[in-house]
């Protein structure tokens, strides 16, 4: 199982502004409490353990940052990179199908690159 951490400090020193939650399996981290109870953005995170969980965590976490860099020398803007992410846009797509991790097939990641 999981467990969300409430951590402010952690969010701001070592997360870009705009990020309000991290996942490290087998952890979220969020910036503020109020995010638990949003069940899309928990919903989101939760698509993320499961990747750590397929790649285990340290390979994920280096593709992660690849395909950021590859990303961004394409788009020229970090938050274009960051949407565009394979990962990122498996989450995000499918963050308000709260069945989906019922029904996601393995490295189903792979059909958003």
């Amino acid at each position: 199982m999981w467990w969300i951490w409430i951590s402010p400090t952690f969010i701001k020193l070592f997360t870009p502004n705009q990020i309000a939650g991290i996942t490290i399996f087998p952890s979220i981290i969020l910036e503020s409490n109020q995010q638990k109870q949003d069940k899309t953005f928990i919903n989101h995170e939760l698509i993320h353990i499961y990747q750590q969980m397929e790649l285990f965590v340290i390979p994920f976490i280096l593709l992660y940052y690849i395909e950021f860099f590859l990303r961004f020398i394409q788009y020229k803007d970090a938050q274009t990179a960051y949407r565009n992410i394979s990962f990122e846009k498996e989450a995000y797509a499918n963050e308000t199908n709260y069945n989906y991790l019922k029904t996601r097939k393995w490295f189903s990641f792979v059909k958003y690159w």
